[in-house]
């Protein structure tokens, strides 16, 4: 038998094109791609710890180019997308309420608009979520995939795919629009009801005193002058940290609450970020979204994200937008219409209590 060697940029389409992308039109190392890793590692995976995803992946396409500067973050970043549109799910492990793991969720499709769809889920041993028989490719557009189909027969080919409907309502829904000063209370009395924590080992703050436009730099560790409440998180023996909040006083933590706390089968990191987001709008300190022009499509504009958001919100920008490139400094971006401008403005104002910044404005 003949081996013939391959090199890592040959090896690398060949990988994208066993992942169901064009090759010619991506690279390994895009969103498109390495969600599309995500999605093969958990189908083979899962029930799994996200950490043992975002190795699987790293370890799989980092050798294919010597000059990768793809980091543990940003993978995980992109799997966060992936939980939170509900590719994949969450949920706490049986054997330890206290760890979560990854679950494969079952194949489903949401109804953009008459014959848009999106897709959702994820088959076993990477069998594709939907085959040839549906008659139309699936696009990928960052983190997600969608479908293109006659709106009059389009549900009947979805269920003929074996997809089942989520319908709009309960994909949409939300906590109440409550103030920012509210929620902020409600951490506050969770904590005041919290055991003493002990000493806890490396243990990481958000910053609310940081640039809301830089999320990764909003992490640290308490520092001595530290105090007052915080959303953390906290490492475990196996599995990913833990998200929290804790009440620190003179760099010391006093107090904590591990999360979810509201919906205990829900996601940590939803709570955990809408936390912060009211503690940054009560300091005077709110997240941005920035809305700029979409050259070359008159008609719709870009939203700008910079930090991450609940999975209720970023299913309500799913459904409105599409994701594209982000640009230098965003944690996500969005093509959308300009009609819907207004209405998305108001969500995140009412529901996050975000500043939103036009482009030429002043946040």
């Amino acid at each position: 038998m003949n081996i013939t060697p391959v090199s890592g940029p040959h090896a690398a389409e060949r990988a994208v094109r066993a992942l169901g992308l064009d090759e010619t039109a991506t690279d390994l190392f895009s969103t498109e791609a390495i969600c599309a890793s995500l999605r093969r590692a958990a189908s083979f995976l899962c029930p799994a710890m996200p950490r043992r995803l975002v190795e699987a992946v790293l370890e799989a396409i980092s050798p294919l180019d010597e000059s990768c500067s793809l980091t543990r973050g940003q993978v995980a970043e992109q799997l966060d997308l992936l939980v939170s549109i509900g590719d994949l799910v969450e949920l706490p492990r049986q054997q330890d309420r206290g760890s979560r793991q990854l679950y494969l969720a079952p194949p489903s499709y949401v109804a953009k608009a008459p014959g848009q769809y999106l897709l959702l889920g994820v088959r076993p041993n990477a069998s594709p979520l939907v085959d040839e028989s549906v008659g139309t490719e699936v696009l990928y557009e960052g983190h997600t995939r969608s479908m293109e189909l006659d709106p009059e027969v389009g549900p009947a080919q979805m269920h003929a795919a074996g997809l089942h409907e989520i319908r709009r309502e309960y994909w949409l829904k939300h906590p109440g629009a409550d103030s920012a000063a509210f929620v902020v209370a409600t951490m506050r009395q969770r904590l005041d009801q919290a055991a003493e924590s002990g000493q806890v080992s490396d243990l990481a703050i958000i910053d609310p005193g940081a640039s809301v436009r830089y999320y990764r730099g909003r992490w640290r560790p308490p520092a001595d002058g530290d105090s007052g409440d915080f959303v953390a998180r906290r490492p475990q023996a196996y599995g990913a940290d833990l998200w929290c909040l804790v009440r620190i006083e003179r760099g010391m933590p006093r107090a904590l609450v591990d999360l979810p706390v509201d919906a205990p089968d829900g996601a940590a990191c939803d709570e955990a970020w809408r936390f912060q987001a009211a503690i940054d709008a009560v300091m005077g300190n709110p997240q941005v979204m920035h809305v700029r022009s979409a050259t070359g499509a008159p008609e719709t504009q870009i939203v700008d994200l910079f930090g991450p958001v609940p999975g209720w919100a970023q299913r309500y920008l799913e459904l409105i937008g599409t994701p594209v490139s982000r640009t230098r400094g965003a944690l996500i971006s969005y093509r959308v219409p300009i009609s819907a401008i207004s209405q998305i403005s108001t969500f995140v104002t009412d529901m996050l209590w975000m500043h939103v910044r036009e482009e030429g404005g002043v946040a």
